[in-house]
């Protein structure tokens, strides 16, 4: 049996198990500092928020390699840390890491945050950095995690503000996109009216939603970004001829050029910072 079709996922979550257990984890966890180090800016936000006491008991959902999950268990220095992912690869570099760092009361799960069967009031802070929007079942997914925060218990989340309002999300799509059609996406949790709803449905209260901009960190220079974003993104190029994939790679960097500063290449982000209380 794989390590795949080992994990139970809610059928809905099938095709974020595919591509997190597979290719898509692979690149993240090949470049999961690349990836902690575009969000840097958010970390003190987002851990000031969440407000993690030294004997609490926080559960990291989404975690990827672990960094958050790392962090969460140095402030827990009487508690721990559960890092869940889907990601059997993303998850491997994890332990591998907090060995090498030595943090000692942290742990790792590979299972669907939605359907998995944590204990009940089992948690005192429930984080996630930008890893509670793919679920594919939303309601069900943060009922389950409501049922896992203890009573007075806090849930934080970071999730992405709408595309239009993420530089670096528009700009890549459509550079990318070589002068075809740009396809709309909606982001999970990018609405804050509607994640209110949804948290308060599924068992949270005192639901908030506050509006954080950061600077996006993607390299150290034009070339430095240049590889990563294109080996993230260069898939969209597919069926383009050589001369077109050429001059859509030329426009990156001269766009990435445009956005070189003297500690790297920076593109604007916007996110929800995402609060909430279990009763």
């Amino acid at each position: 049996m794989s390590e795949s079709s080992a994990v139970r996922v809610d059928p809905s979550n099938e095709r974020m198990l595919k591509a997190w257990n597979g290719d898509e984890g692979t690149l993240w966890a090949k470049r999961a500092q690349r990836f902690d180090d575009g969000v840097a800016a958010y970390r003190d936000t987002f851990f000031s928020a969440a407000g993690i006491r030294p004997g609490d008991r926080v559960l990291d959902v989404g975690c990827g390699a672990g960094q958050t999950t790392r962090d969460a268990a140095r402030l827990a220095t009487e508690g721990s840390a559960l890092g869940v992912d889907l990601s059997g690869e993303m998850l491997g570099l994890a332990r591998r890491l907090a060995e090498e760092e030595r943090v000692p009361n942290v742990s790792f799960e590979q299972v669907d945050a939605q359907v998995h069967g944590f204990p009940d009031a089992g948690f005192d802070v429930v984080i996630s950095r930008h890893g509670s929007m793919f679920f594919g079942t939303p309601l069900a997914a943060f009922a389950n995690l409501a049922r896992a925060t203890r009573p007075g218990g806090r849930l934080v989340l970071l999730t992405w503000q709408p595309l239009r309002l993420n530089e670096w999300v528009t700009t890549f799509r459509t550079i990318f996109a070589a002068g075809r059609e740009v396809p709309s996406v909606n982001l999970a949790l990018s609405d804050p009216g509607e994640t209110e709803a949804l948290l308060s449905s599924a068992g949270y209260g005192d639901v908030r939603c506050t509006a954080v901009t950061k600077p996006m960190y993607f390299g150290q220079d034009v070339d430095d970004a240049a590889e990563f974003i294109v080996e993230q993104h260069g898939g969209r190029l597919s069926g383009l001829d050589e001369a077109a994939r050429a001059k859509a790679v030329g426009r990156l960097r001269a766009d990435l050029a445009e956005h070189q500063t003297d500690r790297g290449v920076f593109y604007g982000s916007a996110a929800w910072l995402v609060e909430a209380r279990r009763p």
